[in-house]
């Protein structure tokens, strides 16, 4: 591992110096590539930087205490040891954590579509709430968030929204937000009082560029058609809503969102790309499906990755077994305990099933 964070090290340096360069510095994507490619390496380095101090100062703390000929002090030296060493073994904990294999995807934009599933009108109502709770946690996190299509139900609900949140790493903190989420409350049209159960499905997608994914133009068919809904005067008289239908593999995406045809179609093929990368990811794992399982299921109240009690103020997710009594404060996008909680446990997977295969590959 130490020949490994070294060569990393050495290479974070290199790119620094290569950055200093004034061929480089005046050529802005020459300079943007590099940029980010050290920004990539950066917390592993901050991290072994952390971890090289603390090993020289443990190194310190043992030669105060071997030389030490005063009680005293030689007490002080191994009090002091013990704190570098628990803070040594952390650093290197969370070293290992850091060099796992990383998702190529955590660092991307994500196309979020959220649909309505069982529980009829209250759990539309339910998807434009928690549409609004993802774009508050966007808001906290300094990313954009730009709704590209909703259905809107009749009680002003969302039958189905999609939306594409932009920023940093936005994909790593936002991925296990994918499943079923369930709430039980009882419903605005409720007059006997009863607590009712509905589901939705939120579906977290990297976005993908045009180099990630090739589209033929003869695999497409395009048809336009007039908006519907809010919209002024244009609406119904002009075909500016989009529908692309990817012919091999029958995927449709509409869009009406913009009063420009053009603007619709870019909103769609952004969509489109990402659901064809997925498929394609789907397809390329289907030998580790104990790992990476369908994304959202049938909707169904009963394959809940989360639940949200309101009559108790209760979020549970089921994944990780967490419960907080602030599901006010959850609504209002403070879902940072959560996709925290989600990274840290799956990272803990990963390392667990890697010292695991290390410890095989061992013993043969």
């Amino acid at each position: 591992m130490l020949d490994k964070l070294e060569q990393i090290e050495a290479r974070y340096q290199a790119l620094a110096d290569e950055m200093n360069l004034p061929e480089v510095y005046t050529d802005q994507a020459a300079y943007a590539k590099l940029a980010k490619q050290q920004r990539q390496m950066g917390e592993v380095v901050t991290k072994y930087r952390e971890w090289k101090s603390l090993r020289d100062e443990l190194a310190g703390a043992k030669e105060l205490y071997d030389l030490g000929d005063d009680d005293e002090m030689r007490e002080l030296a191994r009090a002091e040891m013990e704190t570098l060493e628990e803070q040594r073994a952390r650093a290197e904990e969370e070293l290992r954590v850091l060099l796992l294999p990383r998702d190529p995807n955590d660092e991307k934009n994500v196309i979020v579509e959220i649909r309505a599933g069982t529980g009829g009108d209250e759990a539309t109502l339910f998807a434009a709430e928690m549409l609004r709770m993802y774009g508050r946690y966007a808001e906290r996190q300094g990313w954009r968030m730009e709704i590209l299509d909703s259905s809107e139900s009749g009680i002003g609900g969302v039958k189905e929204a999609i939306a594409m949140i932009e920023g940093d790493k936005v994909f790593s903190k936002l991925k296990y937000e994918s499943g079923v989420h369930r709430v039980q409350r009882v419903p605005q049209t409720e007059t006997s009082g009863r607590i009712h159960t509905s589901a939705i499905t939120v579906a977290v997608l990297p976005e993908a560029e045009e180099v990630d994914v090739k589209i033929e133009a003869k695999d497409l068919r395009i048809d336009t058609f007039c908006s519907s809904g809010p919209g002024g005067q244009s609406v119904n008289t002009t075909y500016s809503a989009v529908r692309i239908t990817h012919l091999p593999t029958n995927v449709v995406v509409s869009m009406q969102d913009e009063k420009s045809q053009i603007k619709n179609k870019e909103k769609a093929m952004r969509v489109l790309r990402a659901r064809l990368q997925e498929l394609e990811e789907q397809k390329q794992h289907e030998a580790q499906a104990s790992e990476r399982r369908s994304m959202v299921g049938s909707g169904d109240r009963s394959e809940k990755i989360r639940t949200y009690n309101f009559k108790d103020n209760r979020v549970t997710d089921h994944r990780i077994g967490l419960t907080l009594h602030q599901l006010n404060l959850v609504m209002e996008g403070y879902i940072d305990e959560f996709t925290n909680t989600l990274v840290s446990h799956y990272q803990a997977e990963k390392l667990k099933a890697e010292t695991d295969e290390t410890d095989e590959a061992e013993t043969e």
